[in-house]
This record gives C-alpha cells, sequence and structure tokens, in this order.
C-alpha cells in the first residue's frame, strides 16, 4: 500500500518569497514543499509544485470526475479483478505480440 508523505507547510510574508523567490521555488519543487503566502499576517496565496498543481487540475476536471465514478461503481458492482491477474493478461498479451513480430521478421 502506498504511503502518504506528510508535506511541510510553511507561511511567509509576500516580501519575504519576492526577496528569495529562487530559494522559495527550489524548497517548493524539490523538498515538495507548501508555502503560503501571507501579506499583512493574512494568507493570500498558496504556493505548490507544477506537477502537482496538473495533478489536482486533472482531478477535479468533470470528465475525470466522471470516470472516476463509473470506475468506482464498477468496482462496487464486481466488475474489477485482482491486479495480479491484469499483469499476467498483459504479460501474455506482450509476449504473444512479440513472438508475432519475430515470426514477421524471418
Amino acid at each position: 500500500m502506498a504511503r502518504k508523505t506528510k508535506r511541510k507547510v510553511t507561511s511567509m510574508a509576500i516580501t519575504k518569497a519576492r526577496v528569495n523567490l529562487g530559494a522559495v521555488v527550489r524548497r517548493v519543487h524539490l523538498n515538495k514543499e507548501y508555502i503560503i503566502l501571507e501579506k499583512g499576517g493574512i494568507p493570500v496565496v498558496g504556493i505548490m509544485d507544477a506537477d502537482e498543481m496538473e495533478d489536482y487540475l486533472e482531478v477535479h476536471d468533470p470528465k475525470v470526475q466522471r470516470f472516476i465514478r463509473k470506475s468506482h461503481e464498477e468496482y462496487l458492482a464486481g466488475k474489477s479483478r485482482p491486479a495480479k491477474a491484469l499483469l499476467e493478461e498483459l504479460i501474455a498479451e506482450s509476449t504473444k505480440a512479440l513472438d508475432n513480430r519475430v515470426r514477421k521478421a524471418r
């Protein structure tokens, strides 16, 4: 089972972030931190890594939400199978495709 790591969340004044923008970006990108920028002690905006932002936006896409909902309904209806069975099927298909390519190459 995948373990979620707790992300560090840091609050920082916008003026401090502006002066240290390069360091702030490195912390967010390399350390996967979240930075909350404040103006006058009031949270105004949050900064997160671009890859994570893309994932966030994708999950909130209505098409993706419909797909997730449909998949969940199928799972609840028993239309799923163990990952091991799927992996075995994919390996068999891959092996068959490779064998066909080898035969054609002869």
